[in-house]
């Protein structure tokens, strides 16, 4: 699975010019010793919660497609897991102190009773986990928002009405309006018990999100749109809030 990251820009100085210093340092060639463990995530994550039915995972895919960043949909977090070889080469380019981090980041959220997980879980959180330290992804649902740090994760979620929701879901599951209306009511149901099981948090919760948009208004084009230029205050964040106290 290839990684659809944007890639860095080489700088142009040349090796002589004693006054160059590169932007980042290099991900490889590292020999002075334990490669150093992450203290946050290297880029920013985006974790997508949904109400069923809201286009929440298309929303997604265009928000993906207008950042350049890869997607991790249910499907594709249950095939990772599952899968060690697909897994392993997703992976490959984060460097063991991201992994580690992951690791300190399971065990703090479990030691300060943030996170309440079965065995069979704990696999679906560190990846989630070591997915953030490689940073710039989309990741939907699995409560992600409620697990990574907020200071790198815009947790958004997308809502939308009774109505187009029911519509969608019979739309695209060719189900009748009754029967659109039992998997939605399950779905949610389901989503509500493993947020509340998982994180002991609410999906309604309005408080738990950066930005609630509702898709029967503003469409899949204006929230993908929106997370799009949202995301871009997490940059600004740490420096307005400098401001602020300067102020």
């Amino acid at each position: 699975m290839s990684d659809v990251r944007k890639g860095s820009t080489m700088s142009t100085a040349t090796p002589a010019d004693p006054t160059h210093r590169p932007e980042s340092p290099p991900l490889h060639g590292f020999r002075g010793g334990p490669t150093p463990v992450l203290s946050k995530p290297r880029g920013l994550t985006i974790a997508l919660s949904r109400e069923a039915g809201a286009r929440g995972a298309i929303v997604a895919r265009k928000v993906g497609e207008l950042l350049g960043w890869q997607v991790f949909d249910q499907e594709l977090l249950d095939f990772l897991v599952n899968d060690d070889a697909a897994r392993e080469q997703l992976l490959a380019d984060v460097p063991a102190g991201a992994r580690e981090w992951a690791d300190a980041q399971l065990s703090r959220l479990r030691e300060e009773g943030k996170l309440n997980v079965e065995a069979d879980t704990i696999p679906m959180v560190r990846l989630m986990l070591t997915i953030a330290a490689r940073g710039e992804a989309v990741i939907v649902g699995r409560g992600a928002g409620f697990l990574l740090p907020t200071e790198t994760t815009l947790h958004a979620r997308i809502v939308a009405t009774l109505d187009s929701r029911l519509a969608y879901i019979s739309e695209s599951q060719r189900l009748t309006q009754n029967e659109a209306n039992v998997e939605l009511q399950s779905r949610d149901h389901q989503r509500t018990q493993f947020l509340d099981r998982t994180f002991r948090r609410a999906p309604t919760d309005p408080y738990s999100y950066d930005l609630i948009l509702n898709s029967t208004r503003l469409g899949v084009e204006g929230c993908s749109r929106a997370i799009v230029e949202t995301i871009k205050f997490k940059h600004l964040a740490p420096e307005m809030d400098g401001e602020d106290e300067m102020a």
